[in-house]
């Protein structure tokens, strides 16, 4: 029996266990996940098709061949792709996109007059992957190092893994609609007065700041997989030279909040406040308040029936929590140092003005923000410094994250009358619970040098 002192126990634990030809769990949950891809990619589509919207495959086919929905996710995810290549096929492969992209653009302005990129990173970014693969399954019946080829299609799948869920997104977008005819922002208000009403606020001062501000914010706003993109370039930047990937990144916590943040649109259906107190309702709207006036409070709050195109999507606001993501993942590096001055700015700047823009644009109300935050930093806790393993620290702040989102959701939905009526108590205490959760965030994963509980000591028998 010999005693090892390890930085990663996994390491040491899957050499002393694995044996020739076996096949470890970590490889059959990476099998079952790619698996799942596909599966989930026709079922939604059947589901988009059924229902008369544009579907995930119909979507990607267009990024292939037609007109792509969107020009800064493709080139987002080739971007997370190359930084599994070397410099000699990271200029090869950006070049290839761009004369792609430069083909396909010209031919649609002579076509029909419109448009639009993202052509050409997404036949690239599928392009890599392939000669990844092959590379891969070459140098194994070689007897070759495999590394190069496994870091470049472990960079390939981010990419791809990025792109595939904004289209899953795009769908959900639909079903939330589908399962929430009627939505809850009558409730939502009312708790929002505990917090004075932020969104009314914001939303006559992005009217007053003007529309150089409005456009600048707004394009913070929808260019958020581009800030995602360079932040996790930068901490995957040594991928290449090192062959290490590092045991937690931006792109993990950005695909689980994903995951997770959408289930919470179905349990609680809410649109925002220029849909239903503003012009964009379609009518249903119960008044054109926003922004210019609070609407009135309401004693009896009761679910209001909406329109079938605008998702219900602002409960938490998932904007708020990757742009908290964002913040967070440019505080440090991998080591633990501080990350540099630019990025450091640069995360704080994309936090304010995404804060700015969710309330100015009058998407969400400022109870949502509080919720999407709370979001970001339970799940960041959830895989923050495996190596830590799972102790009393990690146990207390994803445990309370949990509670604390779902007493704030319990709250808006049940207490908004009590709420409203007491607002400096429930404002006290919705901003208080907040705020002692972050503090606790903080001083569990910034405050402190790393316990020595991280550094563990693994029994390997041989």
């Amino acid at each position: 029996m010999v005693r090892v002192l390890v930085d990663d126990p996994r390491d040491s634990v899957d050499q002393a266990r694995r044996g020739r030809g076996s096949v470890s769990g970590r490889q059959v949950a990476v099998v079952a996940a790619v698996a799942a891809v596909p599966v989930l990619l026709v079922t939604l589509q059947i589901v988009a098709s059924h229902k008369n919207f544009e579907g995930p495959l119909v979507s990607l086919w267009r990024d292939y061949v037609g007109t792509p929905k969107s020009i800064s996710v493709p080139w987002a995810g080739l971007a997370l792709a190359l930084v599994g290549l070397n410099w000699k096929w990271r200029g090869i492969a950006l070049g290839a996109a761009v004369g792609i992209d430069v083909v396909f653009a010209t031919a649609r302005l002579l076509v029909d007059g419109n448009f639009a990129l993202g052509n050409g990173p997404t036949i690239v970014l599928t392009a890599i992957g392939i000669g990844a693969c092959w590379g891969w399954r070459s140098a194994v019946r070689r007897g070759a190092d495999t590394r190069p080829f496994t870091t470049a299609l472990h960079a390939a799948a981010l990419g791809a893994l990025l792109a595939l869920a904004t289209k899953v997104g795009d769908v959900w977008l639909h079903i939330t609609i589908l399962a929430g005819p009627t939505v809850l922002d009558p409730y939502v208000l009312l708790a929002d007065h505990a917090l004075g009403d932020p969104a009314w606020f914001m939303g006559q001062l992005v009217d007053a700041l003007g529309p150089v501000v409005y456009a600048v914010l707004h394009w913070v706003y929808i260019e958020l997989p581009v800030a995602a993109m360079v932040v996790a370039a930068w901490q995957l930047r040594g991928v290449v030279t090192h062959r290490v990937w590092p045991d937690h990144y931006l792109v993990r916590t950005f695909l689980l909040l994903g995951l997770v943040g959408p289930v919470v649109y179905v349990l609680f259906p809410v649109v925002g406040p220029m849909f239903a107190y503003g012009p964009d309702g379609n009518g249903l709207q119960i008044g054109n308040y926003w922004p210019q006036l609070v609407p009135p409070m309401e004693q009896n709050p009761a679910p209001m029936p909406f329109d079938n195109a605008t998702p219900r999507n602002c409960m938490p606001s998932m904007h708020t929590a990757w742009a908290m993501a964002i913040f967070v993942h440019t505080r440090r590096d991998n080591n633990g140092a501080p990350a540099p001055r630019w990025l450091r700015w640069g995360g704080t700047f994309w936090l304010a003005a995404t804060l700015t823009a969710t309330l100015g644009f009058g998407y969400h109300y400022g109870v949502d923000l509080v919720a999407g935050a709370v979001l970001c930093l339970t799940i960041e806790s959830v895989l923050r410094a495996p190596d830590r393993g799972w102790g009393w620290f990690r146990v207390r702040l994803v445990a309370g994250g949990a509670a604390l989102l779902a007493g704030l959701l319990l709250a808006y939905r049940f207490l908004p009358v009590t709420m409203a009526e007491s607002p400096v108590i429930a404002g006290a205490l919705v901003l208080g619970s907040f705020a002692a959760f972050v503090t606790l965030f903080y001083r569990t994963w910034f405050a402190a040098a790393v316990p020595s509980e991280s550094r563990q000591v693994v029994t390997v028998r041989g």
